[in-house]
C-alpha cells in the first residue's frame, strides 16, 4: 500500500470515529424515545445538518472500505496492478452509490 493510500485510509478511520459515536447515541435516542419511522422520517427530511453528517460518513466509509478491501484482496487474493486499482475503484464507487442514495432517500424523498 502506497503511503497515500495509508493516510487516507487513517484519515477516514479518525472521521469515522466520532460519526460512528454520533450515529450510535442517534439511534439509541430513537429507540429509547419509541420513535417510529415515519416520526424518524418527519425529523430528517430536509435537513441539511443529517445530509451532510451522513453524507460525510458515506464518503469516508466509501474510501476507508474500499482501500482496506484493496489490501485484503492484494495480500489474500493476488490482485496486483490496474486490476487491483480497478477493483479498489468499483468497491468505493458502489459503496458511495449505495450510501448516497439511502442518504438522499432519508432527507430529500
Amino acid at each position: 500500500m502506497s503511503l497515500r493510500l495509508y493516510m487516507l485510509q487513517r484519515i477516514t478511520a479518525l472521521l469515522m470515529a466520532p460519526l460512528v459515536l454520533g450515529h450510535l447515541a442517534v439511534m439509541i435516542y430513537a429507540i429509547q424515545g419509541g420513535l417510529s419511522a415515519e416520526e424518524i422520517l418527519g425529523r430528517t427530511q430536509g435537513s441539511i445538518a443529517w445530509f451532510l453528517f451522513y453524507g460525510l460518513f458515506v464518503v469516508a466509509v466509501a474510501i476507508h472500505g474500499a482501500i482496506g478491501l484493496r489490501t485484503i484482496s492484494q495480500e489474500w487474493g493476488g490482485l496486483r496492478g490496474p486490476l487491483l486499482d480497478v477493483f479498489m475503484w468499483v468497491i468505493g464507487s458502489g459503496l458511495f452509490l449505495l450510501g448516497a442514495r439511502a442518504v438522499w432517500a432519508v432527507t430529500f424523498a
